[in-house]
């Protein structure tokens, strides 16, 4: 019998068309998070995206459609980010999920143009039409969410749903107002404010009708 003739290992199957845009994808996400992240949102060009990766200007709108989008796609980037080392990926529940909002103020100095982006787009979603608004809507929305249910974890039947619903709300507010005063002044301590913030609203709702009214 003839020695069979070893085959020669066939070329490399190319990457799925698929895969190949979701690796595009994410690479041209950490190219904006860098750039908007060093230069601002309103300062930081597509073309300084683009070059990064590779691609053209017109390749990055032809991932994202838009720079607004692009942002939109950031954020949500990095809150996966923020998560990424939390179990099941996901924001914690309890008292737990108020140390990761200190946390995330406490990492967002060091990214002050996706803070600015973020700060940016949350304004003009309240005009008409605007692209990110059923982005920014549905945010606060799960995030409220998650913030009262956690509450009322902490309350441990204490806490009334509506004093739930009240406080998370102003958790959200005081952690963005806190953010824009950031921006203008670094004088302003953002990871410490806003832990003191989040500590005198959980206290002032775990106290419930015991609270103090000073303002009655």
């Amino acid at each position: 019998m003839d020695d069979e003739v070893p085959q020669k290992a066939g070329p490399r199957k190319a990457r799925q068309p698929r895969q190949a845009t979701a690796e595009r994808r994410a690479e041209i996400l950490r190219a904006a998070a860098n750039t908007f992240g060093s230069k601002g949102y309103l300062s930081g060009s597509l073309t300084e995206v683009a070059e990064q990766v590779g691609i053209t200007h017109a390749g990055v709108l032809h991932h994202f459609g838009s720079k607004e989008q692009l942002l939109v796609e950031v954020l949500e980037y990095r809150d996966k980010e923020d998560v990424r080392d939390l179990e099941g990926q996901h924001i914690p529940g309890g008292l737990e999920l108020f140390h990761h909002l200190v946390r995330t103020a406490r990492a967002n100095v060091d990214r002050r143009g996706i803070v600015q982006g973020y700060t940016v787009l949350t304004g003009e979603s309240v005009t008409e039409n605007h692209p990110a608004r059923t982005w920014v809507t549905d945010r606060f929305r799960v995030l409220r969410g998650e913030i009262r249910t956690a509450l009322l974890a902490v309350g441990n039947g204490q806490v009334s749903e509506e004093l739930a619903d009240c406080a998370a709300s102003s958790i959200i507010g005081v952690m963005d107002g806190l953010q824009v005063q950031w921006l203008l002044d670094e004088d302003v301590d953002l990871p410490v404010a806003t832990q003191f913030a989040i500590e005198a609203i959980l206290t002032a709702t775990l106290a419930g009708a015991q609270r103090p009214h000073p303002l009655s």
